[in-house]
């Protein structure tokens, strides 16, 4: 290997905080849902808050019985280090 192998380091510098947690937020819902295209995350507040919009029917799938799914979104999302104070907000 050569000393100046850049091909493992595909980021443009430092992530902004709340860029990889949103990444991650968007990978899991839209292996939920049934529309995937319909996944938007938005970064709020200095990146304190996640916005996930779904298209309106699985807006459900997302929130689950009792909010389980929900729960468990934002507990993956608070494990990782870079969603250390992150919230989640789910938006109709």
């Amino acid at each position: 290997m050569s000393g100046n192998d850049d091909s493992l380091d595909n980021s443009d510098g430092p992530a902004e905080k709340g860029d990889d947690s949103a990444d991650l937020v968007e990978f899991l819902a839209k292996a939920i849902v049934s529309q995937p295209e319909e996944v938007n995350v938005a970064i709020e507040e200095d990146g304190d808050l996640l916005e996930l919009e779904t298209a309106d029917g699985d807006r459900g799938r997302v929130i689950g019985r009792q909010g389980r799914v929900a729960k468990a979104l934002r507990a993956i999302l608070n494990s990782t280090a870079d969603g250390d104070g992150v919230r989640l907000d789910i938006v109709d």
